[in-house]
């Protein structure tokens, strides 16, 4: 398996805000990492840290950090979880993405730091805490985001202008000459049948945009990897998926039917298409064919049922044992029915 086919397997399920009793904290368990927090960071304290949510390949913790003559702050660790899966984006790279993000003007954690092990457990990586909400079910429901939602879609258009501006050449990142046959390679892997699956690859290779811009993807841009507040988009996280490619695919990402979270409009379940395509072209300069995105939208349905099935085989074949895996085993359908409306 390439590097971008590693990169573009796997789930990736943070959270930076949570719910209290999801969290995990006990001083007994937490002091050796305290510690190790204390001598990498050069601070005079940590305490409060708590484990949150996280997906298969790193563990996120927040804690409270002090150093001399500096108040207290909270702030987010996320460190590769040991065994986890190998990622084609390291935290150097995820640093070095933070840094010319937030001076391209694009909503992020600000970075304090990062490092190989240092006692920490593993490649880790610091940034400031962000106040909002990841959970989609709530973003998309509670009152409390009403106003946000409203503006959500222009604010994610204008983030992504932001992300697609970078000039990624000086960090090392994946890049696919030909990521359909990937994707169809990874697919005949398996050796499953998938009818729909297969339907969906001959529509994408017999409509395959002309490849006009190329630059930085986010790589899993969604409902989930967003913090939210009352004003709307507050960060975006997660970048370890980020590769050279088609920026228009982080677009179609946004729209793809998983990442609606049962909301009524195709973007993020939030926006119309052309709400998104309008503000895209406002903040890039850059006018979209609807065409174009709808290629990218059935791209990433069909991407994400592949993945699905990529990440109940780790579970079947005993490499990961999850029920949680086992489980997204179960959407591949989804994804099917999902293919066979956008193509048919």
């Amino acid at each position: 398996m390439t590097a971008f086919e590693r990169s573009n397997s796997s789930v990736v399920m943070s959270a930076v805000t949570m719910a209290p009793s999801m969290a995990h904290d006990s001083s007994d368990d937490t002091r050796p990492l305290a510690d190790a927090l204390c001598r990498a960071l050069d601070l005079a304290e940590v305490a409060d840290v708590r484990q949150l949510s996280g997906g298969a390949s790193r563990q996120t913790f927040t804690f409270t950090a002090t150093g001399d003559d500096l108040p207290a702050r909270r702030l987010v660790l996320q460190r590769e979880r040991p065994g986890g899966t190998e990622r084609a984006v390291g935290v150097a790279a995820q640093a070095a993405i933070l840094r010319v993000a937030a001076r391209a003007g694009a909503p992020v954690p600000a970075l304090v730091d990062h490092g190989d092990d240092d006692g920490i457990g593993g490649p880790w990586l610091v940034t400031e805490h962000v106040e909002g909400e990841t959970i989609a079910r709530r973003i998309l429901r509670d009152e409390e985001y009403r106003d946000a939602r409203s503006v959500l879609t222009v604010q994610c258009a204008a983030a992504l202008a932001a992300i697609h501006r970078i000039d990624c050449t000086s960090i090392e990142l994946p890049e696919s000459d030909d990521i359909l046959l990937d994707w169809r390679d990874l697919m005949d892997g398996y050796g499953h049948p998938h009818p729909a699956f297969e339907l969906a690859f001959r529509w994408l290779a017999d409509r395959r945009p002309p490849s006009v811009r190329r630059g930085l993807v986010h790589g899993d841009f969604r409902l989930g990897n967003l913090i939210v507040d009352g004003s709307g988009l507050a960060a975006v996280l997660d970048w370890e998926l980020a590769h050279v490619g088609d920026p228009i695919e982080d677009l179609g990402w946004l729209c793809v039917n998983a990442w609606r979270f049962g909301g009524s409009e195709p973007v993020a379940g939030v926006g119309r298409y052309d709400e998104l395509l309008d503000a895209y072209e406002t903040a890039s300069g850059v006018a979209v064919d609807p065409a174009h995105l709808r290629w990218w939208e059935t791209f990433g349905t069909l991407r994400w049922g592949l993945i699905c099935i990529t990440q109940s085989e780790a579970h079947r074949q005993g490499r990961h044992r999850s029920v949680e895996l086992a489980a997204i085993g179960r959407r591949v359908c989804e994804n099917e029915l999902d293919l066979l409306e956008l193509v048919t």
